[in-house]
């Protein structure tokens, strides 16, 4: 029995139209990340001698540069990387178009990429987790502001490396290696911008911060867990108390990623000029 072309025609309208509404308000966000083989149960190692080592020549100029910091405590605390703010004379954090609220002062982690930044009152601050194990393949969400505008990262756990960095000033630090495996549609480039920014594990918890990339060969690299937990231990001049956190996943991250920088507690960092 031969098919009528008006039906034929219909079927193709109506799959032509679907596509077309079904991605609503989804259409900037990140697309799904394919089914990928299972990787093996297996937890991250210790650091050893035998860790790839990664070389970073920190900038020395005295331009303007963008970066993300995101909210610890609700007292008016935030973490970023170091090469973001180191040397600035004027710090500000974005809160809003044509609105910015002037970092009162920083302290530096001298071992390694981080920072704290001070501020009079915060947002709802993120909740860490620098304690739980780590295992190969997990995925990592990094969300923040890469090439300076709002975006994020998906990307799974590969191995550890230590980071060199050589500029402005010397470190040598264990960082976390991951495999970059999705992100925010149409962004195609360097992800710079995103450094100081959080990475979250499913739980929706940061489990460090993004302080490098590698775009040649997709690996992005971020600091150690126990790293953040000692700058903190030593540095922090309020309780961290983040409370709160919702799970992330390979389809929820990029509305999640809207959600934080909405709220407030993934903020854009601008430093104005360096002495």
């Amino acid at each position: 029995m031969r098919i009528p072309d008006w039906f034929i025609y219909t079927v193709v309208l109506v799959g032509v139209l679907y596509a077309l509404t079904s991605r609503g308000d989804q259409a900037d966000a990140p697309p799904a990340i394919p089914e990928e083989q299972q990787l093996p149960d297996v937890v991250l190692p210790d650091p050893s001698m035998f860790d790839e080592q990664v070389l970073v020549e920190v900038d020395e100029s005295v331009g303007p540069s963008v970066g993300t910091a995101f909210s610890v405590a609700r007292s008016g605390m935030w973490l970023t990387a170091r090469h973001v703010v180191d040397g600035c004379d004027d710090i500000a954090i974005r809160v809003g178009p044509n609105r910015m609220i002037r970092v009162d002062r920083y302290e530096t982690y001298q071992s390694g990429d981080l920072a704290l930044l001070y501020t009079q009152g915060g947002p709802e601050p993120t909740k860490l987790d620098l304690d739980s194990a780590l295992k190969i393949g997990q995925f990592g969400y990094h969300i923040g502001y890469p090439q300076g505008r709002p975006g994020e990262v998906a990307s799974r756990l590969m191995a550890r490396s230590r980071l060199v960095s050589r500029g402005r000033y010397d470190t040598s630090e264990p960082v976390l290696t991951w495999a970059e495996s999705g992100r925010t549609r149409n962004m195609t480039g360097s992800l710079g911008g995103i450094s100081g920014g959080p990475i979250f594990d499913e739980e929706g918890e940061v489990i460090g911060v993004t302080v490098a990339e590698s775009p040649r060969r997709g690996r992005i690299y971020t600091t150690a867990p126990k790293a953040v937990q000692a700058f903190l231990d030593n540095e922090a001049d309020y309780p961290i108390d983040g409370e709160q956190s919702r799970s992330m996943t390979t389809r929820n991250y990029g509305g999640e990623g809207d959600r934080l920088r909405r709220n407030l507690s993934v903020v854009k960092v601008i430093c104005s000029a360096r002495s």
